[in-house]
């Protein structure tokens, strides 16, 4: 990847630009990446810093694992430094427990933004967290060496960073309960198959394959990218008909628009 001043550098997160292309790197290999309030309202921030120039978002990690999943450190009763415990969130009330799960989430939300196209590229260990960052994105190119689990009904939980969605889109209901429910691992061949990667490739060929795909995307008009994001995001909850019409009514602006005709 290209050495850029950092827009943002805070908490394990780092993000760059470069012209049309923003790279969110997470930057704690020595802790393989694991994750924590503060990283995920760095995160957060990342998204809103984001220049309107921007149209690929690479999300990317230092070292072996791309995340090992939530810090066990939140699991103790003392937590974070400056943090409530889990503990402590737990003995709090219904509303300000639902705010707070809402706040982490939204580091997992703006990844699926209509105005960009968001790629994870995953090498190593993609746990729980790790995992449900992945699915926060568009687009996902593996190394050979990634091991994606959902560990949080194993530990008495759920997962709850807006990752159940996309991966029942992903791979179907079925398979996605038995991944959750038992935990184990899905690796790169699995995840190429049912379609949690785009592409699967050997690990020192992890960022020239990502960059080839933001290169791609970016070579077709900025405005036609986000009305056909816009249409197949929207398809899952439209009947037939309703896409039918979709499409025409997206058709319709992009040929105004190629025509310079004003609706």
């Amino acid at each position: 990847m290209a050495s850029l001043d950092p827009v943002l550098d805070k908490d394990g997160v780092r993000l760059t630009v470069d012209g049309a292309t923003a790279t969110v790197t997470l930057t704690n290999p020595a802790k393989r990446n694991a994750q924590s309030p503060a990283l995920w309202r760095a995160l957060t921030q990342a998204g809103r810093s984001l220049p309107g120039s921007v149209r690929v978002v690479v999300l990317r990690a230092e070292g072996q694992s791309f995340s090992a999943g939530l810090d066990r450190q939140a699991f103790t009763p003392e937590g974070f430094d400056g943090e409530p415990s889990f503990i402590d969130l737990a003995r709090g009330s219904d509303a300000d427990l639902d705010a707070t799960i809402a706040e982490y989430q939204e580091a997992f939300t703006w990844w699926r933004r209509s105005d960009i196209v968001s790629i994870a590229a995953v090498q190593g260990h993609a746990i729980g967290a790790g995992f449900q960052l992945a699915l926060a994105c568009d687009l996902r190119v593996v190394a050979d060496d990634v091991q994606f689990a959902m560990r949080e009904t194993s530990l008495g939980l759920v997962p709850d960073l807006t990752g159940t969605h996309p991966l029942v889109g992903l791979v179907g209901y079925a398979r996605a309960l038995e991944i959750c429910a038992t935990g184990r691992f899905v690796l790169a061949e699995e995840a190429e198959r049912t379609g949690l990667a785009n592409l699967a490739v050997p690990g020192e060929q992890l960022d020239a394959a990502v960059g080839d795909l933001a290169a791609a995307l970016l070579a077709a008009p900025r405005d036609a990218v986000i009305e056909t994001k816009a249409l197949l995001r929207g398809a899952q909850e439209r009947s037939y008909e309703e896409q039918r019409s979709a499409e025409r009514a997206s058709q319709a602006r992009r040929l105004r628009d190629l025509a310079g005709v004003g609706e």
